[in-house]
C-alpha cells in the first residue's frame, strides 16, 4: 500500500486524553469503557452531558476523533474515521463520570482495519485497594470481553505518581514524572498491578492511569486519583474462636488484624444446625465478639468474619476461614468455676438425652458421683435450664491428680460422663511489710505455702496508695497498680517500695490470675511509719565495774526513727553456744544499765536491740556483740590455802620448812594474781615480808620456838584481806589428840579415812590429811578438812597392792599438833567391808533363787495333775457308776 516509514502505526489506535480533572477511585468496583460512535446507549452509556452524535459537549468533555497525523505530517486519508468515547463509571451509577465543566478537552484517535473495536468498543472492571500491611497499593483489572480477544496479545501497564504537593493547577504532572509498573496478567486476561507506597505517603494523593494493549490496540485511561489510606483492605480477622459463656450464650470472638491504623467494623455470618432448628444470621458489629443466645445441646455452628474501616471509606477484607463449633449433649455454663473459700457459686445445665432435651424439673445434681446435692439447692431457670447453688464453700481437697470437685448434671436414671469443674482456693495470704531504719524504703514479703497451688496460675501483688493513713476497714480499690515481686531462696516473694510516703496508707492484696478468672486475697493496709524496723543501737560497750563488780552495758540509740524507743539486752558467758539472759529497758532516755553476774572474772557477750516504745513496728536486729575484758575487779577475796613440808633432824632446833600452795582460782583472786607475799611473825625477831612472785612454793629456816606465816595474794588492786595463818611451835608439835586413824579403800578411786579424837583444851581450827604412795617417790598430797568432820572420803587414784601412808594433823590456833600416821590400809576394816559387800550380793541371790524355786514347784504340780487325770474318764458318765457317791474319794484326793 506504499505506507510511509511510520507504517507500523497503522496497526494501532492511539487514544490520548488530556484533561485537568482526575477520576476519584471509589472503594468499590468501577468500569473503564471505550465506546465507538455507532454504539447504542443501551450498550454503552455516554459520559454525562454528551450527546451521541456530537463531537463537542459544549466545552465539558470533547471526544471528537480526528485523523491522527504521523510524525512527518502525512495524513492517512485512506483510513476510515472512527471516534471512541472513554470514561469511568461505578457499579452504583449507570452514567459515566469524569466530565470537566467549562474546560476544553479533546481526544484524538487514529484507526486501522480493526473492525472489532469499531463495532463493540472495549470494557474493563477495575478495583483498587491498599493491602493490609499498608505497603502495597493493588489495582485489579479484568477484561469483560475475553473471548473476542483471546488470540490477541494482552498487556497492561500502570503509570503512577505521588507528587509532594498537588497544586491547584489545570495541568497534570509532567509526563516524565510518572513511573510505570508492569501488571501481572493471567491467561484469562485478569491483571494485578502493584504500586509500592511509602508509609509516610499513605495520606498523600496517588495519581494513576492505565495503559492497556489488547488485540494490537493501545488504550490509555483517564487519570485516576486516590488517597491510599482511604482504600485499606484489611487482612481477615484472626483467631476466630467460639465458647459457651457463663450465662449460657455462644460467644464468637476474634482478633483484629495487625497494622491496621484505625478501628474496624466486622461482619459476622453464622449458621446453626441442630436436630430441631436450622437458622442463618448476618450481623455487623464494632466489637471483636458477638453473643448468640438460645443455644441448644448437640448443635453445630459455622462462623465467618470479615472487617472494614469503622469510620470513613474502606474495603471489606476477605472472609476468614470458616470455623465450626459443636455443642455437647450436656451443656454446663459456666463449665468451670474458680472461687475462694466462703463464697457462693452456681452452675447451670441443659441436658439432652437421646435427641430429647430433659426437662429442668427432672434434672438432679451430684458431686463427684458420690454425693447427691440436696434439692433445696436447685432452681428451675426455664423449661430446659436447671441451676444448682453452693453456699459458703470450703477449700477443695486434692484427690490424686484432680485439684477440683466434679459437678454432674443428671436425669433421674443416669448421669452423663461430662461434668463441670469447681475449684475452691483459700486465698488468705498474709502480707507483712517493714520499713528500713533509714526510712527510705519498705519491703513487703508474702508466701503461697499456705494456699493450694493451681496449675498455670500467676500471682501478683497489687496496691493502692491513699493520700493519708489507712481506713478502718481495708477494701480493694478499683484503681490499683501492680508491683513486681521476686521469689527468694526461703520460698517467700519480696517486693520493695521505694521511695515511700511514711504517712500514706498502702492497701495491698494478692491477685491470683488464671484462665478461669481472678481471685483476690483479703486486703491489708500498711502505714510505712508503723512498720519501721530501726537500725540496731550503736557504740555498744560491756565491762565489769571495778570495786562494784557489776556488768555495765552502754549504747547509743539510732538516729531514726525519732519516736521513743524501748531496748532489749541479752547477755551470757561467751562461748560457742551462749546461754542468753534477757533484760528489758523501758526508759527511752536510758543509755546504760548495770546487771549483777555470778562470775566476775569471765568474758561476757552482750547485744542490744530496740523497738518503738508504743509497740508499733519491729525489733531491730541485734547489735554487733560487745565483750567484757577480764581484769582485776577487787582485791583477792582470800589468800591461798597452804601446807608445809619439814626437812631436817628432828633433834635439832633448826629445820627447813617448805610451804606449798595452789594457785588461786579467778573467783577468789578477782580476777588474777600478780604475785604472792609471805608474812613472817616470830616472838623474837618481830615481823617481815618476802615477795615470792608467782611461785607456789617457798622454803625458809625455822629457828624460833614459835613461827607464824601468812601467804597473801596480790593483784593490781591490792592484797587479799582474808588469809590463812599457820604457826609452827615446838611445844604444840607434841600435843596429841588423835587417838586412832583408820583408812580403808572403798574402790580404786576412793579411800575412807576416819579418826577418833581425845578431849583437848586447845582450840582446834581444822585438820590436814596427808597421803602418799610409799612405793613411789611422788609428791605428798594433802587436803584441808573442817574440824567438825570425823570421816572423810579421799578421791584419788589408788592401787590396792601398793602401800600408802596416811597422816592426820590437827591444826590449833597455837600451832600444828602431833600427827597420827598409818602406813597401810586397816585390815579389819577391809575384811569387814568385803564381808558386807559379799553379804549384799549373796542375800539378793538367795531371795531370787527361792522365788524361782517356788514358782517351779507350783507349775510342776499343775502339770502333773493334768497329766494324771487326762486319760481318766468321768465316772459320772458311766452306766455302772450311776447312783454312786464319789464325793468322799474326791475329797480324799
Amino acid at each position: 500500500m506504499g505506507w510511509p516509514e511510520q507504517a507500523p502505526l497503522e496497526e494501532f489506535i492511539y487514544v490520548i486524553t488530556a484533561f485537568n480533572l482526575s477520576y476519584p477511585i471509589t472503594p468499590w468496583r468501577f468500569k473503564l469503557s471505550c465506546m465507538p460512535p455507532n454504539s447504542t446507549y443501551d450498550y454503552f452509556l455516554l459520559p454525562a452531558g454528551l450527546s451521541k452524535n456530537t463531537s463537542n459537549s459544549n466545552g465539558h468533555y470533547e471526544t471528537a476523533v480526528e485523523p491522527k497525523f504521523n510524525s512527518s505530517g502525512t495524513y492517512f486519508s485512506n483510513l476510515s474515521k472512527t471516534t471512541f468515547h472513554c470514561c469511568f463509571r461505578s457499579e452504583q451509577d449507570r452514567n459515566c463520570s469524569l466530565c470537566a465543566d467549562n474546560i476544553e478537552g479533546k481526544t484524538f484517535v487514529s484507526t486501522v482495519n480493526s473492525l472489532v473495536f469499531q463495532q463493540i468498543g472495549a470494557n474493563w472492571n477495575i478495583q483498587c485497594w491498599l493491602k493490609g500491611d499498608l505497603k502495597l497499593f493493588i489495582c485489579y483489572v479484568e477484561s469483560l470481553f475475553k473471548n473476542p480477544f483471546k488470540n490477541y496479545n494482552y498487556k497492561v501497564h500502570l503509570l503512577y505518581v505521588l507528587p509532594e504537593v498537588l497544586e491547584d493547577s489545570p495541568l497534570v504532572p509532567q509526563k516524565g514524572s510518572f513511573q510505570m509498573v508492569h501488571c501481572n496478567c493471567s491467561v484469562h486476561e485478569c491483571c494485578e498491578c502493584l504500586v509500592p507506597v511509602p508509609t509516610a505517603k499513605l495520606n498523600d494523593t496517588l495519581l494513576m492511569c492505565l495503559k492497556i494493549t489488547s488485540g494490537g490496540v493501545i488504550f490509555q485511561s483517564p487519570l485516576m486519583s486516590v488517597q491510599p489510606i482511604n482504600m485499606v483492605k484489611p487482612d481477615p480477622p484472626l483467631g476466630l474462636h467460639m465458647e459457651i459463656t457463663d450465662d449460657g450464650n455462644l460467644k464468637i470472638s476474634w482478633s483484629s488484624p495487625p497494622l491496621v491504623p484505625f478501628p474496624l467494623q466486622y461482619q459476622v455470618k453464622y449458621s446453626e444446625n441442630s436436630t430441631t432448628v436450622i437458622r442463618e444470621a448476618d450481623k455487623i458489629v464494632s466489637a471483636t465478639s458477638l453473643l448468640v443466645d438460645s443455644i441448644l445441646p448437640g448443635s453445630s455452628y459455622e462462623v465467618q468474619v470479615r472487617g472494614k474501616r469503622l469510620d470513613g471509606p474502606g474495603i471489606w477484607s476477605d472472609w476468614s476461614t470458616p470455623h465450626v463449633f459443636t455443642t455437647q449433649d450436656v451443656i454446663y455454663f459456666p463449665p468451670k468455676i474458680l472461687t475462694s473459700v466462703g463464697s457462693n457459686v452456681s452452675f447451670h445445665c441443659i441436658y439432652k438425652n437421646e435427641n430429647k432435651i430433659v426437662p429442668s424439673k427432672e434434672i438432679v445434681w451430684w458431686m463427684n458421683l458420690a454425693e447427691k446435692i440436696p434439692q433445696s439447692q436447685y432452681d428451675v431457670v426455664s423449661d430446659h435450664v436447671s441451676k444448682v447453688t453452693f453456699f459458703n464453700l470450703n477449700e477443695t481437697k486434692p484427690r490424686g491428680k484432680f485439684t477440683y470437685d466434679a459437678v454432674y448434671c443428671c436425669n433421674e436414671h443416669e448421669c452423663h460422663h461430662r461434668y463441670a469443674e469447681l475449684y475452691v482456693i483459700d486465698v488468705n495470704i498474709n502480707i507483712s511489710c517493714e520499713t528500713d531504719g533509714y526510712l527510705t524504703k519498705m519491703t513487703c514479703r508474702w508466701s503461697t505455702s499456705t494456699i493450694q497451688s493451681l496449675a498455670e496460675s500467676t500471682l501478683q501483688l497489687r496496691y493502692h496508695r491513699s493520700s493519708l493513713y489507712c481506713s478502718d476497714i481495708p477494701s480493694i480499690h478499683p484503681i490499683s497498680e501492680p508491683k513486681d515481686c521476686y521469689l527468694q531462696s526461703d520460698g517467700f516473694y519480696e517486693c520493695i517500695f521505694q521511695p515511700i510516703f511514711l504517712l500514706s496508707g498502702y492497701t495491698m492484696w494478692i491477685r491470683i490470675n488464671h484462665s478461669l478468672g481472678s481471685l483476690d486475697s483479703p486486703p491489708t493496709c500498711v502505714l510505712p511509719d508503723s512498720v519501721v524496723k530501726p537500725l540496731p543501737p550503736s557504740s555498744v560497750k560491756a565491762e565489769i565495774t571495778i570495786n562494784i563488780g557489776l556488768l555495765k552495758i552502754s549504747w547509743e540509740k539510732p538516729v531514726f526513727p525519732e519516736n521513743n524507743l524501748q531496748f532489749q539486752i541479752r547477755y551470757g558467758l561467751s562461748g560457742k553456744e551462749v546461754q542468753w539472759k534477757m533484760y528489758e529497758v523501758y526508759d527511752a532516755k536510758s543509755k546504760s544499765v548495770s546487771l549483777p553476774v555470778p562470775d566476775l572474772c569471765a568474758v561476757y557477750a552482750v547485744q542490744v536491740r530496740c523497738k518503738r516504745l508504743d509497740g508499733l513496728g519491729y525489733w531491730s536486729n541485734w547489735s554487733n556483740p560487745a565483750y567484757t575484758v577480764v581484769m582485776d575487779i577487787k582485791v583477792p577475796m582470800r589468800g591461798p590455802e597452804f601446807w608445809r613440808i619439814i626437812n631436817g633432824d628432828t633433834m635439832k632446833k633448826e629445820k627447813n620448812v617448805t610451804l606449798l600452795w595452789k594457785p588461786l582460782m579467778k573467783n577468789d583472786s578477782l580476777c588474777s594474781v600478780q604475785r604472792y607475799v609471805i608474812n613472817h611473825h616470830t616472838s623474837c625477831n618481830g615481823t617481815w615480808s618476802e615477795d615470792v612472785g608467782n611461785h607456789t612454793k617457798f622454803t625458809f629456816l625455822w629457828t624460833e620456838q614459835a613461827h607464824t606465816v601468812t601467804v597473801l595474794a596480790i593483784n593490781s588492786i591490792g592484797a587479799s584481806v582474808a588469809n590463812f595463818n599457820l604457826t609452827f611451835s615446838w611445844p604444840m608439835s607434841k600435843v596429841n589428840i588423835v587417838q586412832s586413824l583408820s583408812a580403808y579403800p572403798l574402790n580404786s578411786s576412793c579411800v575412807i579415812v576416819s579418826w577418833i579424837l581425845s578431849p583437848s583444851d586447845y582450840k582446834l581450827m581444822y585438820f590436814i590429811i596427808e597421803w602418799k604412795n610409799l612405793n613411789e617417790d611422788g609428791e605428798i598430797k594433802w587436803l584441808r578438812i573442817s574440824s567438825s568432820v570425823k570421816k572423810y572420803y579421799i578421791h584419788d587414784h589408788f592401787i590396792p597392792i601398793e602401800k600408802y601412808q596416811f597422816s592426820l594433823y590437827p591444826i590449833f590456833m597455837e600451832g600444828v599438833g602431833k600427827p597420827k600416821i598409818i602406813n597401810s590400809f586397816t585390815q579389819d576394816d577391809i575384811e569387814k567391808h568385803q564381808s558386807d559387800a559379799g553379804l549384799y550380793v549373796i542375800v539378793p541371790v538367795i531371795i531370787s533363787s527361792s522365788i524361782l524355786l517356788l514358782g517351779t514347784l507350783l507349775i510342776s504340780h499343775q502339770r502333773m495333775k493334768k497329766l494324771f487325770w487326762e486319760d481318766v474318764p468321768n465316772p459320772k458318765n458311766c452306766s455302772w457308776a450311776q447312783g454312786l457317791n464319789f464325793q468322799k474319794r474326791t475329797d480324799i484326793l
